[in-house]
Order: C-alpha cells, then structure tokens, then sequence
C-alpha cells in the first residue's frame, strides 16, 4: 500500500510521518509519534478512552483516519500539563480519587480539559461530557466529585 506524508503538531512538537492511509489517528500517535497516553479501547468510539483534542475539539482518535488529521494540532493526555503543573482536572482526579486502573482517565481527561476551555457549566460537563465515556471501576461518583472541583478551581485560563 502506498504510504502518505502526514504532518502533525503534537504536543506543540511538529512530526512529519509516512505512513499508509489506513492508519488510524490512535495508532499513529502510539506507534509512529511514541505517545502511548492515547489508550485504545472499544476501536469503535463508544468507549472514549482514546479521546484527543485536535484543532481544540476533543475527538475519538479512533475513528479518525491519521490522513485526515493532516496539518491538524493535537493535545495528548501528555500535553495537558504545562510547565510541570498539572492540569486541574488531572489534579481533581487525583485529589478526588476519580480513577482506579486509569485506563478510561486519560480520555475523560481531554474531552474535560476541551469542554473546560470551550466554557461548558459543571452539569452540562457532569451529564453530557462524562456520558460519552466508560469507566469500570469507579461507578463514575468520584469522577463526578472531580468535575465539580475541577470547574471550581480551574479559573478561565485551562
């Protein structure tokens, strides 16, 4: 198969990979970028756990081909944090006991973090954000918890 040159800016980082059209965003930034946050779960978008912002949407990276995401900037659970300082939806999670394996955290992290910074209200955030991810281990109560103190404390600049 006939392999394509994608640019994209991850992180802030611009990588420019040859990689065939079929491939999908998740995959390209675990095995082509080596940012192995994005977690893949159900491949079919119900879950959430791959979730990434590109272009300041949160997005399920896997139902995105990498070639549409050409010139796209993409946010990994691995950007979230600036200048060493969690993110405060990373610290709420944290601080509220919001996760037990993790492995649905990094993707109801970035769909927060976008909805945050797009202005959503805390129920809409706690209702409509949160419902589109699948958590199996917290019954979903602290990650509630999280959401609450995370619009709290976040301010405007998230």
């Amino acid at each position: 198969m006939t392999k394509r040159s994608v640019h994209l800016t991850v992180n802030g980082v611009d990588h420019n990979l040859d990689i065939e059209p079929r491939v999908l965003l998740s995959d390209a930034l675990r095995h082509d970028v080596g940012l192995t946050g994005t977690h893949v779960g159900c491949e079919q978008g119900a879950c959430g756990a791959c979730t990434v912002i590109v272009d300041g949407r949160a997005q399920r990276s896997c139902l995105v081909l990498a070639v549409q995401a050409d010139d796209a900037h993409i946010e990994t659970i691995e950007g979230v944090a600036t200048q060493g300082l969690d993110h405060a939806v990373q610290t709420s999670m944290h601080e509220q006991h919001g996760l037990q394996c993790g492995f649905c955290t990094p993707g109801i992290v970035m769909s927060l973090v976008a909805a945050h910074r797009a202005g959503v209200d805390v129920e809409t955030a706690k209702d409509t954000v949160l419902d589109g991810h699948l958590c199996r281990c917290t019954g979903y109560v602290n990650i509630r918890a999280a959401i609450d103190a995370a619009w709290s404390t976040a301010g405007g600049d998230t």
